[in-house]
């Protein structure tokens, strides 16, 4: 099989999550509603932190980060699925399906690896809070958040690359909502084993690096926090941590509980659910967290409601 059977295939067909006209309009206004709840979260955050002062913080600048990969992700994957809901013929041009993998994989190895940065951020914060200031400077910050964004980038892009090098012949049915990476890899007519052994490698680099990473400063904070003799520092330290911590355990958890497990590969409807997870709940539920968790977010929040309160007022008047 030559790389002229790749041609063959123009497009490819998103069997997506259900076949069922009056199931995929239910599925389209519940995905649509948690989209712009996505999107409005984040720019709230985002907002928030770069008006007030008091959030200009190497933990807010990951954050805005955060947000920023959170909205983006969503939107490689959603706005893409609500047509096909609404659209009888559920295609995606070759080119689009390759820039689909390489963004939605991107991202998602970009948000990995920031959790471990934001997880150093949190350490140095409470096992070296004196000198936290003089550690967290705006240089090694925004190295940092530069590391993030190519490591998950160049992964994608061999990723991306090695993948849609592969003859397709004429299978162009992906069991699944977007273009996943493992989904595509199963439309190869030849053997992938290198493919499988590629994905496995970036795996290792991207998911479970950074989680160890994040598992040894949290190691770290916990032992730190239990040397705090009072009942409220041990509490301040807690919540400085509280908001990430969350994150973390939404976002790793549920990549290792699917991974690592005693059978080789997640099905196809694990897949589907998986990505779902990381493209709508995820992010959706990222600035709810950090708004809810954390009283200098909801103080930003509570001023810029004054502030437009008193700028009604006036306008009133």
């Amino acid at each position: 099989m030559g790389t002229g059977n790749q041609t063959w295939v123009r497009e490819f067909i998103l069997l997506g999550l259900s076949s069922d006209w009056d199931t995929q309009i239910s599925l389209f206004i519940f995905f649509l509603i948690t989209y712009l709840v996505t999107v409005l979260g984040n720019f709230f955050i985002v907002l928030l932190i770069r008006l007030d002062s008091r959030l200009h913080t190497p933990m807010y600048f990951f954050l805005t980060n955060l947000s920023l990969v959170d909205v983006s992700y969503a939107t490689s994957v959603v706005p893409q699925m609500l047509v096909h809901f609404l659209a009888a013929h559920k295609a995606i041009p070759f080119v689009s399906c390759a820039a689909q993998l390489f963004f939605s994989l991107g991202l998602g190895g970009i948000e990995f690896v920031l959790l471990a940065v934001m997880a150093y951020d949190r350490y140095v914060a409470v096992c070296n809070p004196l000198r936290y200031s003089v550690i967290m400077h705006g240089g090694l910050c925004i190295r940092l958040a530069i590391t993030s964004w190519v490591s998950g980038s160049v992964n994608s892009l061999i990723q991306t690359v090695i993948t849609f090098q592969l003859p397709m012949c004429t299978n162009k049915y992906i069991d699944h909502i977007s273009c996943e990476l493992l989904a595509v890899v199963r439309l190869a007519c030849v053997d992938t084993s290198s493919n499988e052994i590629a994905i496995m490698v970036s795996s290792i680099v991207l998911l479970m690096t950074p989680f160890c990473l994040v598992l040894l400063s949290y190691i770290q904070i916990i032992s730190t926090i239990l040397k705090i003799r009072s009942t409220e520092g041990r509490k301040k330290a807690f919540h400085t941590c509280a908001s990430h911590l969350t994150v973390v355990v939404l976002c790793y958890g549920m990549a290792i509980f699917t991974y690592i497990q005693p059978r080789s590969s997640p099905s196809v409807l694990q897949e589907k659910l998986i990505s779902l997870f990381y493209a709508v709940l995820t992010p959706m539920l990222n600035p709810m967290i950090y708004s809810v968790r954390n009283k200098e977010v909801k103080g930003a929040w509570q001023k810029l409601v004054g502030q437009l309160t008193g700028l009604t007022s006036k306008l009133a008047t």
